[in-house]
């Protein structure tokens, strides 16, 4: 098994700094929790939570990252459902279906749709919404949420197929694939665009922290570190915001960015 430079937490230290942070992180409107009522905390939050914290590397290789992550979200599906069906991302599908050129109805990927709010979404505007999520909960919810066509697959093991899709929605999902997998699992969502397709995706960033807490693996990606990677993947930044939209900037922890495939 390979190990690729994983890291590990002081688990005392995140829990703590979660805790602290919970009423700063509860405005956001678009987010996979990182447990039941917390949050990623990207940016400043994320320097603040991470501040002291010792990083070095981890033992756990790739099926860790991804067995213990979706376990996760499996054990609390029922709860992640109640937690985020409210949340109004329609800002973010708007900022995806406004840069595709082809005509609709779109053929859209949901990847990470969890229990299937934005699957949903997107399926209501008449395109042909098709969910991706690696946790078998979340895979039998979204289908019956959505009423849409829904794949088991994780991140780390894609099997898409190429030149299929007019927009890939990526809303808060992809800051769970390890940073050195990363150019890979970007390099597969461009070959399963079509020509001129739009990725869209909105991560917690912060200062390209990585590692685990409380059972999930997660890379809080610099701003320009996340440019890079998706430039060196073959896409063209067409737009970025940080969300949620009315805060200030030391309260938007989430970065929203619309690529197209070059």
């Amino acid at each position: 098994m390979r190990t690729n430079g994983l890291y590990s937490l002081q688990r005392d230290n995140v829990a703590s700094g979660f805790a602290s942070m919970q009423s700063e992180l509860n405005g956001d409107d678009g987010t996979r929790p990182l447990g039941i009522g917390l949050m990623f905390a990207p940016s400043a939050m994320a320097r603040r939570l991470f501040g002291g914290v010792s990083m070095g590397p981890g033992s756990g290789g790739l099926e860790e990252v991804t067995g213990l992550t979706l376990q996760h979200y499996n054990q609390r599906a029922e709860s992640f459902w109640e937690g985020t069906r409210g949340h109004d991302v329609t800002q973010n599908i708007t900022a995806m279906l406004s840069h595709i050129r082809n005509e609709p109805p779109f053929t859209l990927l949901d990847l990470g749709c969890g229990p299937g709010r934005d699957l949903r979404a997107l399926g209501e505007l008449g395109h042909v919404a098709i969910g991706l999520d690696g946790a078998p909960r979340f895979v039998e919810m979204a289908r019956i949420h959505s009423g849409c066509e829904v794949w088991l697959q994780d991140f780390l093991a894609l099997d898409l197929p190429r030149r299929h899709f007019d927009g890939i929605f990526a809303n808060a999902s992809l800051f769970h694939v390890p940073s050195r997998e990363l150019p890979r699992v970007l390099r597969e969502l461009h070959a399963a665009l079509k020509p001129a397709g739009i990725l869209f995706s909105s991560i917690p960033h912060g200062a390209d922290q990585e590692g685990w807490s409380d059972g999930r693996y997660g890379v809080f990606h610099d701003p320009e570190s996340w440019r890079r990677f998706g430039s060196a993947a073959g896409f063209v930044e067409l737009e970025r915001y940080y969300r949620p939209s009315r805060a200030p900037p030391s309260a938007q922890p989430w970065l929203a960015s619309v690529w197209r495939r070059g």
